[in-house]
């Protein structure tokens, strides 16, 4: 059963993702979008962790909380893609999306979200881990997929839910969901907590 004390919030998703927004229609939440649109820039010391706890609440920077309902809720998140402490972003080209699809290939890599949900009066910042094997990609597989899907939107140059996934993945340890770029018990538990 859905949490009534969330039911009676004015929810409000930090994101552009239509899969972040597919995802928590699904969870059975009602919400509004509210595009904030920051530069994704961070300092470089972070650890991986440290990024997308920082981006998610950076994403929350443009908002005036003062403008919403005293119940109001915002929700962001963040994810990247993370090889062997190599953070992998969103490919600018082609040539960029080939590239990470190959050094994923044959290898176990990291899915790591941060997920913020603040008011006016509070905020708490969690992340979640999932780790992704995929088989070797031939070039073949890696053109079809860059040049039929163009993920370019994607961190790490791939969507599970695809036919990347459908194909690719042979192992996952952790939250399905999360690859997607939301993991969604973590970001139920956390509504809960901070709603009570």
């Amino acid at each position: 059963m859905i949490n009534i004390s969330v039911l009676k919030t004015n929810l409000f998703l930090a994101s552009k993702s239509p899969r972040r927004k597919q995802l928590l229609e699904e969870m059975g939440y009602c919400f509004e979008i509210v595009n904030t649109d920051v530069e994704e820039i961070y300092p470089e010391h972070l650890t991986p962790i440290q990024v997308v706890e920082y981006l998610s609440q950076l994403k929350l920077t443009p908002i005036n909380f003062a403008a919403y309902p005293e119940n109001a809720l915002f929700i962001s998140c963040d994810t990247i893609v993370v090889l062997e402490d190599l953070i992998l972003g969103k490919p600018a080209t082609e040539a960029e999306a080939i590239g990470m699809l190959r050094r994923l290939s044959g290898k176990t890599h990291q899915v790591i979200s941060g997920i913020t949900i603040a008011s006016l009066n509070q905020k708490i910042t969690e992340h979640n881990i999932t780790e992704v094997t995929f088989k070797k990609l031939s070039e073949e597989e890696i053109q079809y997929y860059i040049t039929n899907y163009q993920p370019y939107d994607k961190a790490g140059a791939y969507g599970i839910q695809e036919w990347i996934g459908l194909i690719g993945v042979t192992a996952i340890n952790g939250c399905f969901y999360n690859v997607m770029g939301l993991p969604t018990p973590l970001l139920r538990e956390m509504l809960f907590r901070i709603s009570t």
